[in-house]
Protein backbone atom coordinates (compact mmCIF):
# COMPACT_ATOMS: atom_id res chain seq x y z
CA UNK A 1 0.00 0.00 0.00
CA UNK A 2 1.27 3.86 -1.08
CA UNK A 3 1.14 6.42 1.21
CA UNK A 4 -0.51 9.17 -0.88
CA UNK A 5 -1.20 11.95 1.84
CA UNK A 6 -5.16 10.60 2.19
CA UNK A 7 -7.51 10.56 5.54
CA UNK A 8 -10.49 8.54 5.87
CA UNK A 9 -14.03 9.46 5.98
CA UNK A 10 -16.11 6.49 6.56
CA UNK A 11 -15.35 4.00 3.46
CA UNK A 12 -13.95 6.97 1.55
CA UNK A 13 -10.30 8.12 0.95
CA UNK A 14 -10.53 11.87 0.94
CA UNK A 15 -7.30 14.35 0.36
CA UNK A 16 -8.08 17.33 2.62
CA UNK A 17 -7.95 20.79 1.02
CA UNK A 18 -7.49 23.29 3.75
CA UNK A 19 -3.79 23.06 3.08
CA UNK A 20 -0.95 20.91 3.40
CA UNK A 21 1.64 19.53 5.92
CA UNK A 22 4.25 17.09 5.49
CA UNK A 23 5.65 14.59 8.07
CA UNK A 24 8.81 14.85 9.12
CA UNK A 25 12.47 12.84 9.68
CA UNK A 26 13.52 13.26 12.95
CA UNK A 27 16.78 11.42 12.17
CA UNK A 28 17.41 14.48 9.62
CA UNK A 29 14.97 16.81 10.95
CA UNK A 30 13.43 17.00 7.08
CA UNK A 31 10.33 16.47 5.68
CA UNK A 32 9.20 13.80 3.80
CA UNK A 33 6.74 13.08 0.81
CA UNK A 34 3.82 13.13 0.39
CA UNK A 35 1.99 16.04 1.07
CA UNK A 36 -1.24 16.07 3.51
CA UNK A 37 -4.38 17.48 3.09
CA UNK A 38 -6.21 19.10 5.88
CA UNK A 39 -9.64 18.53 6.83
CA UNK A 40 -12.87 21.08 6.72
CA UNK A 41 -14.99 21.90 8.65
CA UNK A 42 -17.04 19.92 5.69
CA UNK A 43 -15.12 17.35 6.30
CA UNK A 44 -15.47 17.16 10.00
CA UNK A 45 -19.17 17.19 9.39
CA UNK A 46 -19.38 14.46 7.19
CA UNK A 47 -17.52 11.98 9.70
CA UNK A 48 -19.62 13.20 12.67
CA UNK A 49 -22.84 12.70 10.40
CA UNK A 50 -21.68 8.84 9.31
CA UNK A 51 -20.50 8.10 13.29
CA UNK A 52 -24.23 9.23 14.35
CA UNK A 53 -26.09 6.95 11.98
CA UNK A 54 -24.18 3.93 12.08
CA UNK A 55 -24.17 3.82 16.15
CA UNK A 56 -27.19 2.00 16.38
CA UNK A 57 -26.59 0.05 13.59
CA UNK A 58 -23.14 -1.16 15.23
CA UNK A 59 -24.13 -1.32 18.77
CA UNK A 60 -26.98 -4.12 17.69
CA UNK A 61 -23.84 -5.91 15.91
CA UNK A 62 -23.45 -9.60 17.65
CA UNK A 63 -20.72 -10.39 19.57
CA UNK A 64 -18.98 -12.80 17.39
CA UNK A 65 -19.72 -10.15 14.80
CA UNK A 66 -17.95 -7.36 16.47
CA UNK A 67 -15.07 -9.36 17.92
CA UNK A 68 -14.69 -10.72 14.25
CA UNK A 69 -14.45 -6.91 13.37
CA UNK A 70 -11.55 -6.66 15.80
CA UNK A 71 -9.59 -9.47 14.72
CA UNK A 72 -9.88 -8.58 11.19
CA UNK A 73 -8.77 -5.32 11.79
CA UNK A 74 -5.76 -7.35 13.35
CA UNK A 75 -5.21 -8.86 10.62
CA UNK A 76 -4.91 -6.44 8.05
CA UNK A 77 -2.17 -4.58 9.72
CA UNK A 78 -0.01 -7.67 9.77
CA UNK A 79 -0.60 -7.37 5.85
CA UNK A 80 1.00 -3.90 5.98
CA UNK A 81 4.24 -5.85 6.25
CA UNK A 82 7.55 -3.92 6.56
CA UNK A 83 5.57 -1.12 4.72
CA UNK A 84 4.58 -0.45 7.73
CA UNK A 85 7.70 -0.31 9.88
CA UNK A 86 9.29 1.36 7.42
CA UNK A 87 6.86 4.45 7.18
CA UNK A 88 7.23 4.35 10.97
CA UNK A 89 10.81 4.01 11.36
CA UNK A 90 11.35 7.22 8.87
CA UNK A 91 8.78 9.40 10.81
CA UNK A 92 9.69 8.57 14.24
CA UNK A 93 13.69 7.79 14.39
CA UNK A 94 12.28 4.89 16.42
CA UNK A 95 14.50 1.75 15.66
CA UNK A 96 12.82 -1.54 13.83
CA UNK A 97 12.89 -3.81 17.00
CA UNK A 98 10.96 -1.57 19.00
CA UNK A 99 7.82 -0.63 16.04
CA UNK A 100 7.88 -4.51 15.29
CA UNK A 101 7.35 -4.98 19.11
CA UNK A 102 4.76 -2.05 19.14
CA UNK A 103 2.84 -3.68 16.05
CA UNK A 104 2.74 -6.69 18.08
CA UNK A 105 1.08 -4.99 20.85
CA UNK A 106 -1.43 -3.16 18.76
CA UNK A 107 -2.61 -6.32 17.29
CA UNK A 108 -2.20 -8.17 20.83
CA UNK A 109 -4.70 -5.52 22.16
CA UNK A 110 -7.52 -5.94 18.89
CA UNK A 111 -7.64 -9.58 19.97
CA UNK A 112 -7.61 -9.30 23.12
CA UNK A 113 -10.71 -6.98 23.18
CA UNK A 114 -12.04 -9.78 20.71
CA UNK A 115 -11.93 -11.70 23.41
CA UNK A 116 -13.67 -9.65 26.15
CA UNK A 117 -16.71 -9.25 23.16
CA UNK A 118 -16.99 -12.62 23.23
CA UNK A 119 -17.34 -13.41 26.78
CA UNK A 120 -19.38 -10.96 27.05
CA UNK A 121 -19.31 -10.17 30.60
CA UNK A 122 -18.81 -6.23 29.60
CA UNK A 123 -22.42 -5.71 28.95
CA UNK A 124 -22.52 -6.48 33.73
CA UNK A 125 -26.12 -8.58 32.56
CA UNK A 126 -27.93 -8.64 35.72
CA UNK A 127 -31.67 -10.21 36.41
CA UNK A 128 -34.12 -9.51 39.24
CA UNK A 129 -36.94 -11.69 38.61
CA UNK A 130 -40.61 -9.75 39.08
CA UNK A 131 -42.00 -9.99 42.42
CA UNK A 132 -45.57 -9.68 42.71
CA UNK A 133 -46.84 -11.17 45.54
CA UNK A 134 -44.15 -9.08 47.60
CA UNK A 135 -45.36 -7.20 50.93
CA UNK A 136 -46.02 -4.53 51.44
CA UNK A 137 -45.12 -3.72 47.59
CA UNK A 138 -44.29 -5.75 44.84
CA UNK A 139 -41.53 -5.64 42.74
CA UNK A 140 -41.43 -5.21 38.95
CA UNK A 141 -39.07 -7.31 36.99
CA UNK A 142 -35.65 -5.13 36.08
CA UNK A 143 -33.08 -6.29 34.09
CA UNK A 144 -29.57 -4.29 33.34
CA UNK A 145 -27.05 -3.94 31.04
CA UNK A 146 -24.10 -2.09 29.77
CA UNK A 147 -24.43 -0.23 26.43
CA UNK A 148 -21.90 1.97 23.84
CA UNK A 149 -22.25 5.66 24.61
CA UNK A 150 -21.76 6.38 21.15
CA UNK A 151 -19.13 7.53 18.73
CA UNK A 152 -15.88 8.82 20.28
CA UNK A 153 -13.14 11.12 19.63
CA UNK A 154 -9.47 9.33 19.22
CA UNK A 155 -6.55 11.74 19.53
CA UNK A 156 -3.37 9.70 18.61
CA UNK A 157 0.04 9.94 20.85
CA UNK A 158 3.23 11.22 19.55
CA UNK A 159 4.75 8.20 21.23
CA UNK A 160 3.56 5.40 20.54
CA UNK A 161 2.46 5.30 16.41
CA UNK A 162 0.65 2.30 16.74
CA UNK A 163 -0.31 0.90 20.19
CA UNK A 164 -1.63 4.57 21.10
CA UNK A 165 -2.95 5.33 17.55
CA UNK A 166 -5.05 4.84 14.50
CA UNK A 167 -5.80 1.80 15.83
CA UNK A 168 -4.46 1.27 19.41
CA UNK A 169 -6.46 1.02 22.91
CA UNK A 170 -8.63 3.43 22.83
CA UNK A 171 -9.83 2.93 19.42
CA UNK A 172 -10.00 -1.20 20.45
CA UNK A 173 -11.79 -0.73 23.54
CA UNK A 174 -14.36 1.92 21.22
CA UNK A 175 -14.93 -0.53 19.01
CA UNK A 176 -15.26 -3.12 21.32
CA UNK A 177 -18.09 -1.41 23.39
CA UNK A 178 -20.05 -0.81 20.29
CA UNK A 179 -19.05 2.80 19.92
CA UNK A 180 -18.05 4.03 16.15
CA UNK A 181 -14.63 6.10 16.00
CA UNK A 182 -13.22 9.08 14.73
CA UNK A 183 -9.20 9.43 14.59
CA UNK A 184 -7.84 12.64 15.00
CA UNK A 185 -4.44 11.56 13.46
CA UNK A 186 -0.67 12.80 14.97
CA UNK A 187 0.98 15.23 12.82
CA UNK A 188 3.68 13.02 13.99
CA UNK A 189 3.36 10.17 11.97
CA UNK A 190 0.52 11.05 9.30
CA UNK A 191 2.01 8.25 6.75
CA UNK A 192 1.97 5.50 9.27
CA UNK A 193 -1.96 6.90 10.04
CA UNK A 194 -2.83 6.68 6.88
CA UNK A 195 -1.74 3.59 6.37
CA UNK A 196 -3.19 1.66 9.21
CA UNK A 197 -6.65 3.51 9.22
CA UNK A 198 -7.20 2.16 5.56
CA UNK A 199 -6.36 -1.26 7.55
CA UNK A 200 -9.06 -0.25 9.46
CA UNK A 201 -11.36 0.96 6.66
CA UNK A 202 -10.97 -2.35 4.78
CA UNK A 203 -11.80 -4.39 7.70
CA UNK A 204 -14.99 -2.49 7.96
CA UNK A 205 -15.86 -2.94 4.50
CA UNK A 206 -14.33 -6.74 4.77
CA UNK A 207 -16.93 -7.13 7.58
CA UNK A 208 -19.97 -5.29 6.47
CA UNK A 209 -20.08 -2.91 8.90
CA UNK A 210 -22.05 0.17 8.22
CA UNK A 211 -20.37 3.17 6.96
CA UNK A 212 -19.14 5.78 9.83
CA UNK A 213 -17.91 3.15 12.26
CA UNK A 214 -14.52 4.47 11.77
CA UNK A 215 -13.41 7.72 10.15
CA UNK A 216 -9.40 9.46 10.23
CA UNK A 217 -9.11 13.13 9.96
CA UNK A 218 -5.97 15.30 9.77
CA UNK A 219 -5.93 18.88 10.97
CA UNK A 220 -4.52 20.91 13.49
CA UNK A 221 -5.77 20.54 17.42
CA UNK A 222 -6.75 23.64 17.90
CA UNK A 223 -9.25 23.28 14.88
CA UNK A 224 -10.14 20.01 14.01
CA UNK A 225 -9.91 18.35 17.31
CA UNK A 226 -11.48 20.75 19.19
CA UNK A 227 -13.91 21.16 17.02
CA UNK A 228 -14.21 17.45 16.98
CA UNK A 229 -14.80 17.50 20.38
CA UNK A 230 -17.16 19.83 20.51
CA UNK A 231 -19.76 18.07 18.02
CA UNK A 232 -22.62 17.10 19.34
CA UNK A 233 -22.66 13.64 18.02
CA UNK A 234 -19.05 12.95 19.84
CA UNK A 235 -20.08 11.19 23.19
CA UNK A 236 -17.14 10.73 24.84
CA UNK A 237 -12.89 11.37 23.95
CA UNK A 238 -9.93 9.53 24.04
CA UNK A 239 -6.61 11.76 24.62
CA UNK A 240 -2.95 10.56 25.09
CA UNK A 241 -0.81 13.60 25.29
CA UNK A 242 0.03 16.71 27.10
CA UNK A 243 -1.26 17.99 30.62
CA UNK A 244 -2.15 21.22 28.38
CA UNK A 245 -3.48 19.39 25.69
CA UNK A 246 -6.04 17.33 28.28
CA UNK A 247 -7.05 20.11 29.97
CA UNK A 248 -8.00 22.01 26.92
CA UNK A 249 -10.02 19.07 25.50
CA UNK A 250 -11.38 18.82 28.82
CA UNK A 251 -12.97 22.49 29.41
CA UNK A 252 -14.11 22.34 25.72
CA UNK A 253 -15.93 18.78 26.84
CA UNK A 254 -17.32 20.52 30.00
CA UNK A 255 -18.56 23.59 28.10
CA UNK A 256 -21.14 21.70 25.78
CA UNK A 257 -24.56 21.90 26.13
CA UNK A 258 -24.10 18.23 26.47
CA UNK A 259 -21.13 17.78 28.70
CA UNK A 260 -19.18 14.23 27.38
CA UNK A 261 -16.49 12.35 29.51
CA UNK A 262 -12.78 13.14 28.36
CA UNK A 263 -10.55 10.19 29.10
CA UNK A 264 -6.81 11.90 28.94
CA UNK A 265 -3.88 10.27 30.24
CA UNK A 266 -1.08 13.37 30.77
CA UNK A 267 1.29 13.88 32.82
CA UNK A 268 3.19 11.40 34.79
CA UNK A 269 6.64 11.66 36.88
CA UNK A 270 6.19 8.21 37.80
CA UNK A 271 8.36 8.28 41.30
CA UNK A 272 10.63 5.81 42.37
CA UNK A 273 11.55 5.01 45.91
CA UNK A 274 14.84 3.84 46.69
CA UNK A 275 14.63 2.35 50.49
CA UNK A 276 17.70 1.05 51.86
CA UNK A 277 17.67 -2.90 51.72
CA UNK A 278 17.45 -2.42 48.08
CA UNK A 279 20.36 -0.28 47.36
CA UNK A 280 22.41 -3.60 47.90
CA UNK A 281 21.29 -4.92 44.97
CA UNK A 282 24.44 -4.02 42.44
CA UNK A 283 22.04 -4.18 39.28
CA UNK A 284 19.87 -1.87 40.49
CA UNK A 285 21.99 1.34 38.61
CA UNK A 286 21.97 -0.31 35.33
CA UNK A 287 18.16 -1.03 35.69
CA UNK A 288 17.34 2.50 36.20
CA UNK A 289 19.72 4.00 33.59
CA UNK A 290 18.05 1.39 30.92
CA UNK A 291 14.78 2.52 32.00
CA UNK A 292 15.48 5.97 32.22
CA UNK A 293 17.08 5.51 28.81
CA UNK A 294 14.52 3.63 27.22
CA UNK A 295 13.22 5.00 23.46
CA UNK A 296 14.86 8.04 24.69
CA UNK A 297 12.59 8.44 28.18
CA UNK A 298 9.66 8.68 25.69
CA UNK A 299 7.31 6.69 27.97
CA UNK A 300 4.79 8.37 29.72
CA UNK A 301 5.97 5.92 32.92
CA UNK A 302 9.24 7.05 32.50
CA UNK A 303 10.95 7.17 36.37
CA UNK A 304 11.44 10.93 36.41
CA UNK A 305 12.26 11.06 40.13
CA UNK A 306 14.14 8.75 42.45
CA UNK A 307 13.37 9.32 46.10
CA UNK A 308 16.16 7.60 48.92
CA UNK A 309 17.18 8.56 52.32
CA UNK A 310 20.62 10.01 52.89
CA UNK A 311 23.15 7.42 53.23
CA UNK A 312 26.73 6.17 51.81
CA UNK A 313 25.02 3.01 50.25
CA UNK A 314 22.64 5.70 47.82
CA UNK A 315 26.07 7.92 47.24
CA UNK A 316 27.56 4.32 46.05
CA UNK A 317 23.87 4.23 44.12
CA UNK A 318 24.62 7.68 42.60
CA UNK A 319 28.56 6.99 41.61
CA UNK A 320 27.20 3.93 40.19
CA UNK A 321 24.49 5.10 38.03
CA UNK A 322 27.00 8.21 37.16
CA UNK A 323 28.35 5.24 35.35
CA UNK A 324 26.04 3.90 33.74
CA UNK A 325 24.17 7.03 32.58
CA UNK A 326 27.57 8.16 31.11
CA UNK A 327 27.74 5.52 28.84
CA UNK A 328 24.15 5.88 27.36
CA UNK A 329 24.40 7.24 23.91
CA UNK A 330 22.23 10.42 22.62
CA UNK A 331 19.20 9.11 21.08
CA UNK A 332 17.07 10.37 18.29
CA UNK A 333 13.37 12.16 19.98
CA UNK A 334 10.48 11.60 17.86
CA UNK A 335 10.03 15.31 16.63
CA UNK A 336 11.46 18.51 16.63
CA UNK A 337 9.18 20.03 19.16
CA UNK A 338 9.73 17.33 21.51
CA UNK A 339 13.40 18.03 21.39
CA UNK A 340 13.43 21.69 22.07
CA UNK A 341 10.56 21.45 24.99
CA UNK A 342 12.81 18.57 26.49
CA UNK A 343 16.01 20.65 25.84
CA UNK A 344 14.38 23.62 27.69
CA UNK A 345 12.98 21.25 30.20
CA UNK A 346 16.59 20.25 31.20
CA UNK A 347 17.83 23.65 31.11
CA UNK A 348 14.97 24.82 33.61
CA UNK A 349 15.89 22.06 35.81
CA UNK A 350 19.34 22.63 36.40
CA UNK A 351 19.14 26.49 36.80
CA UNK A 352 16.71 25.86 39.81
CA UNK A 353 18.90 26.69 42.72
CA UNK A 354 19.85 23.58 45.20
CA UNK A 355 19.70 21.04 41.98
CA UNK A 356 23.35 19.73 41.09
CA UNK A 357 24.02 17.38 38.42
CA UNK A 358 25.18 14.25 39.09
CA UNK A 359 25.03 12.14 35.71
CA UNK A 360 25.49 12.50 32.10
CA UNK A 361 25.17 10.85 29.18
CA UNK A 362 26.83 10.78 26.01
CA UNK A 363 26.91 13.86 23.66
CA UNK A 364 25.88 13.32 19.80
CA UNK A 365 25.70 15.15 16.39
CA UNK A 366 21.74 14.05 15.84
CA UNK A 367 19.78 16.75 14.72
CA UNK A 368 16.95 15.35 17.44
CA UNK A 369 19.49 14.00 20.05
CA UNK A 370 18.33 13.75 23.96
CA UNK A 371 21.13 13.47 25.99
CA UNK A 372 20.78 11.89 29.26
CA UNK A 373 20.76 13.41 33.15
CA UNK A 374 20.55 12.72 36.39
CA UNK A 375 20.06 15.58 38.63
CA UNK A 376 19.63 15.77 43.05
CA UNK A 377 18.18 17.97 45.14
CA UNK A 378 17.60 17.73 48.86
CA UNK A 379 13.99 17.02 49.89
CA UNK A 380 13.46 20.19 51.99
CA UNK A 381 14.19 22.20 48.58
CA UNK A 382 11.48 19.82 46.71
CA UNK A 383 9.04 20.24 49.34
CA UNK A 384 9.50 24.18 48.90
CA UNK A 385 9.67 24.53 44.78
CA UNK A 386 6.72 22.74 42.87
CA UNK A 387 8.70 23.39 39.51
CA UNK A 388 10.74 20.23 40.91
CA UNK A 389 7.33 18.46 39.64
CA UNK A 390 6.87 18.86 35.86
CA UNK A 391 7.54 16.40 33.74
CA UNK A 392 10.61 16.33 31.42
CA UNK A 393 9.37 14.34 28.84
CA UNK A 394 12.97 12.42 27.65
CA UNK A 395 16.14 10.73 29.49
CA UNK A 396 16.35 12.95 32.75
CA UNK A 397 15.41 12.26 36.39
CA UNK A 398 15.83 13.95 39.38
CA UNK A 399 16.73 12.27 42.93
CA UNK A 400 15.24 13.11 46.05
CA UNK A 401 17.57 12.79 49.04
CA UNK A 402 15.49 12.72 52.42
CA UNK A 403 16.98 13.16 55.84
CA UNK A 404 14.88 10.31 57.76
CA UNK A 405 11.52 8.23 57.13
CA UNK A 406 9.67 11.35 57.83
CA UNK A 407 10.70 13.74 55.12
CA UNK A 408 11.04 10.80 52.58
CA UNK A 409 6.93 9.96 53.42
CA UNK A 410 6.41 13.79 53.05
CA UNK A 411 7.73 13.97 49.36
CA UNK A 412 5.40 10.94 49.17
CA UNK A 413 2.42 12.83 50.19
CA UNK A 414 3.54 16.20 48.84
CA UNK A 415 3.53 14.57 45.10
CA UNK A 416 0.62 14.83 42.62
CA UNK A 417 -1.16 11.59 40.96
CA UNK A 418 0.94 9.44 38.81
CA UNK A 419 0.77 6.41 36.56
CA UNK A 420 3.33 4.80 38.41
CA UNK A 421 4.84 4.56 41.74
CA UNK A 422 7.59 1.87 42.03
CA UNK A 423 9.15 0.80 45.83
CA UNK A 424 12.56 -1.09 45.56
CA UNK A 425 12.79 -3.03 48.88
CA UNK A 426 13.54 -6.11 51.27
CA UNK A 427 12.42 -7.64 53.58
CA UNK A 428 14.47 -5.40 56.17
CA UNK A 429 12.30 -2.63 54.51
CA UNK A 430 9.17 -4.43 55.63
CA UNK A 431 8.40 -1.22 58.25
CA UNK A 432 8.73 1.84 55.71
CA UNK A 433 7.17 0.13 52.80
CA UNK A 434 4.32 -0.60 55.01
CA UNK A 435 4.10 2.97 55.74
CA UNK A 436 4.07 4.29 51.86
CA UNK A 437 2.51 1.73 50.43
CA UNK A 438 -1.14 3.35 52.04
CA UNK A 439 -0.08 6.68 50.24
CA UNK A 440 0.82 5.44 46.90
CA UNK A 441 -2.52 3.95 47.04
CA UNK A 442 -3.88 7.49 47.00
CA UNK A 443 -1.36 8.62 44.66
CA UNK A 444 -0.85 6.29 41.43
CA UNK A 445 -2.68 4.14 39.41
CA UNK A 446 -0.32 1.04 39.67
CA UNK A 447 2.15 0.04 42.43
CA UNK A 448 5.41 -1.40 41.81
CA UNK A 449 7.75 -3.38 43.93
CA UNK A 450 11.24 -3.86 42.77
CA UNK A 451 10.75 -2.62 39.21
CA UNK A 452 10.34 0.37 36.91
CA UNK A 453 7.35 1.25 35.46
CA UNK A 454 8.17 1.10 31.71
CA UNK A 455 6.62 -1.60 30.10
CA UNK A 456 2.78 -1.59 30.48
CA UNK A 457 1.36 -5.43 30.72
CA UNK A 458 -2.06 -5.90 28.04
CA UNK A 459 -4.04 -7.96 30.16
CA UNK A 460 -6.89 -8.39 32.14
CA UNK A 461 -5.78 -6.93 36.01
CA UNK A 462 -3.61 -3.95 34.28
CA UNK A 463 -4.03 -0.46 34.96
CA UNK A 464 -2.98 2.53 33.17
CA UNK A 465 -4.19 5.18 34.94
CA UNK A 466 -3.88 7.62 38.33
CA UNK A 467 -5.35 10.39 39.79
CA UNK A 468 -5.31 14.41 37.78
CA UNK A 469 -2.92 15.35 36.33
CA UNK A 470 -1.47 11.96 35.17
CA UNK A 471 -5.28 11.42 33.98
CA UNK A 472 -8.28 12.90 33.89
CA UNK A 473 -10.16 10.24 35.60
CA UNK A 474 -8.92 8.21 37.94
CA UNK A 475 -11.58 5.67 38.07
CA UNK A 476 -10.80 4.52 34.81
CA UNK A 477 -7.72 2.45 32.53
CA UNK A 478 -6.21 3.36 29.17
CA UNK A 479 -4.83 -0.39 29.05
CA UNK A 480 -5.88 -3.83 29.46
CA UNK A 481 -9.54 -5.21 29.38
CA UNK A 482 -11.30 -2.59 31.88
CA UNK A 483 -10.24 0.04 29.37
CA UNK A 484 -13.74 -0.90 27.46
CA UNK A 485 -15.38 0.67 30.47
CA UNK A 486 -14.41 3.97 29.52
CA UNK A 487 -17.29 3.96 27.21
CA UNK A 488 -20.14 2.00 28.42
CA UNK A 489 -22.74 3.72 30.29
CA UNK A 490 -25.47 1.15 32.27
CA UNK A 491 -29.33 0.81 31.12
CA UNK A 492 -32.13 -0.80 33.23
CA UNK A 493 -35.62 -2.18 31.90
CA UNK A 494 -38.19 -2.54 33.63
CA UNK A 495 -41.34 -4.85 32.52
CA UNK A 496 -39.93 -4.93 29.17
CA UNK A 497 -42.21 -7.27 27.02
CA UNK A 498 -39.48 -10.27 26.51
CA UNK A 499 -39.93 -10.16 22.65
CA UNK A 500 -38.92 -6.69 23.04
CA UNK A 501 -35.37 -7.62 25.59
CA UNK A 502 -32.35 -7.55 23.85
CA UNK A 503 -30.23 -10.88 23.81
CA UNK A 504 -27.98 -10.65 26.61
CA UNK A 505 -31.09 -9.95 29.27
CA UNK A 506 -33.36 -12.63 27.47
CA UNK A 507 -34.75 -15.93 29.68
CA UNK A 508 -32.94 -18.14 27.43
CA UNK A 509 -29.41 -16.27 27.55
CA UNK A 510 -29.09 -16.77 24.16
CA UNK A 511 -25.14 -15.27 24.12
CA UNK A 512 -24.81 -18.10 26.54
CA UNK A 513 -22.92 -15.16 28.95
CA UNK A 514 -21.85 -15.27 32.40
CA UNK A 515 -25.24 -12.90 34.33
CA UNK A 516 -25.91 -12.02 37.93
CA UNK A 517 -29.39 -13.59 38.15
CA UNK A 518 -31.21 -12.80 41.59
CA UNK A 519 -27.85 -11.82 43.24
CA UNK A 520 -26.68 -15.08 42.22
CA UNK A 521 -23.57 -14.98 39.41
CA UNK A 522 -24.86 -17.35 37.00
CA UNK A 523 -22.42 -18.62 34.35
CA UNK A 524 -24.89 -20.47 31.75
CA UNK A 525 -28.39 -19.84 31.38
Amino acid sequence: MQVVGEMIIGRTAVQGKEGTVKAIDPSRNVEIEPAFGLAGAADLQRAAELADKAFDIYRATGLEERAKFLETIADRILDLGPTLIERAMQETGLPQARLEGERGRTVGQLRLFAKVVREGRFQSATLDSALPDRAPAPRPDLRLRKIGLGPVAVFGASNFPLAFSVAGGDTASALAAGCPVIVKAHSAHLGTSELVGKAVAKAAEECNMPEGVFSMLIGSGQTIGQNLVSHPAIKAVGFTGSRAGGVALMHTAAARKEPIPVYAEMSSINPVFLLPGALDNPKLPQQFADSLTLGAGQFCTNPGLLIALKSDKLQAFVDAAAGTIGAKPSQTMLTPGIHKAYTSGVKGLAGVDGVKQVAIGQTGDLPCGAQAFLYQVEAKRFLTDTALEGEIFGPTSLLVVAENEEELLAVAEHLEGQLTGAVHATADDKALAAKLLPVLERKVGRILFNGFGTGVEVAYAMVHGGPFPSTSDSRTTSVGASAIDRFLRPVSYQDVPAYLLPESLQDANPQNIPRVVNGDLVWNG
